[in-house]
């Protein structure tokens, strides 16, 4: 089945029960677009049949619950739920990575941390839990997704949220978005999680912004910027056909700088670059410097234009090591999906292109309230093909 909008029209299926989304703070352009789409398609729908209890509220005019989460002098939060929503199936937006969100504390404004959002999430959870039948958290990135194992130490953070929140909190799915490691799913084998790759919304966006990108094996390679992101490039190369290369990191192990072992030297494996194009595929950018410092190393080698996929453009040092890097003509493009919170200046850069999944996620959303397998919506193989074979063929 191709997942468009007349494939949605054919859900069927009883929901579980009346569709709920909650938009923690920073998610509201987020739930803003799916709710446009969920109310559209329903109201398109045209059931021939529709038992009123079971298909109660179907068609309304917004499925957003009216939550907001008020702020005592001390910086003290709380989730206050405006209206019911007993038996909903209830679907939570949590952007943990938005600082562009801030709350006043003892008179002084401070942005959002990672750790303020989650506490934001288990509020809201707290006062639906109990009453709705069912609650699903989409997190696009994975809170404490970098810390997902231990190598001396150190806390299991993400492990211990997603405890937490399915097992103390009664939380029965989570769905994120290219997990650094999906293997954190193990700490929670009784409960839903799913990553979700968007391989074909990045192959999509750089077929409508290029006329000229030759996809073959003499024209185009991709890139792993390191042996732990393997897995995802594998998939690009297999899928579209083309070399697969890689650099591995070379790291000082005698010492730690900002929690990390630093980086000595990139190593590249790989075949011939003379002449070709060259997509790097990550999870995302934190500061850029090894990025920059991989896109560098594959001009040297002779590759022709490259261009930078990453699912979460986080720009953490900001974009300045960017725009060198493009005045100097060491890239040509970056695609950033915009499941995480962009600047407005990031927006603006000539080399930025965002990749749009709000109707991705409304998908998702409306194919599991009417309790239908996603896998097909999870795995875009067929989608990809039918893309690039328009694509070659225009």
């Amino acid at each position: 089945m191709n997942y468009n909008e007349d494939a949605v029209a054919n859900l069927i299926s009883v929901p579980v029960g009346q569709l709920g989304i909650v938009a923690l703070p920073g998610c509201e352009e987020m739930a803003a677009s799916i709710d446009h789409y969920l109310v559209k398609w329903r109201k398109t729908r045209g059931f021939t049949e529709k038992d009123p209890l079971e298909f109660a509220c179907y068609e309304k005019d917004s499925y957003i619950i009216n939550m907001d989460f008020p702020r005592f002098g001390t910086g003290e939060g709380k989730a206050s739920l405006h209206e019911t929503v007993r038996g909903y199936d209830i679907f939570v937006l949590c952007d943990c990575f938005n600082y562009g969100v801030e709350y006043e504390i003892y008179g002084r404004k401070v942005p959002m941390s990672p750790d303020d959002h989650y506490a934001n999430l288990k509020r809201a959870i707290s006062a639906i839990e109990g009453k709705a039948r069912r609650i699903t958290v989409i997190m696009p990135m994975l809170y404490e997704g970098r810390q997902h194992k231990r190598t001396s130490r150190e806390s299991l953070d993400c492990a211990t949220a997603l405890q937490e929140l399915c097992e103390y909190m009664g939380v029965d799915n989570i769905i994120t978005f290219d997990a650094h490691d999906p293997r954190v799913q193990n700490a929670i084998p009784l409960k839903g999680f799913e990553s979700i790759r968007v391989s074909y919304q990045m192959i999509k966006a750089m077929t409508k912004s290029l006329d000229d990108l030759k996809i073959d094996k003499d024209h185009l390679m991709i890139i792993s910027p390191d042996e732990g992101g393997m897995g995802r490039c594998i998939y690009y190369s297999t899928i579209l056909g083309v070399e697969l290369g890689m650099f591995y990191k070379r790291r000082d192990f005698s010492r730690i700088v900002n929690g990390r072992n630093p980086i000595i030297a990139h190593e590249f494996l790989g075949a011939s670059l003379d002449g070709k194009d060259v997509i790097i595929v990550d999870d995302m950018i934190s500061s850029g410097e090894s990025m920059i410092e991989v896109a560098g190393k594959l001009k040297e080698l002779g590759a022709n234009r490259i261009f930078i996929n990453a699912t979460f453009g986080l720009f953490c040092n900001g974009l300045e090591v960017f725009d060198k890097a493009y005045a100097d003509g060491i890239f040509t493009k970056v695609y950033c999906t915009n499941l995480i919170y962009r600047t407005e200046e990031l927006k603006k850069r000539e080399w930025f292109c965002e990749v749009n999944c709000f109707k991705y996620i409304a998908y998702i959303i409306d194919t599991l309230n009417h309790d239908i397998s996603v896998s097909q919506l999870m795995e875009p193989a067929d989608r990809i093909r039918k893309l690039l074979e328009k694509y070659n063929n225009r």
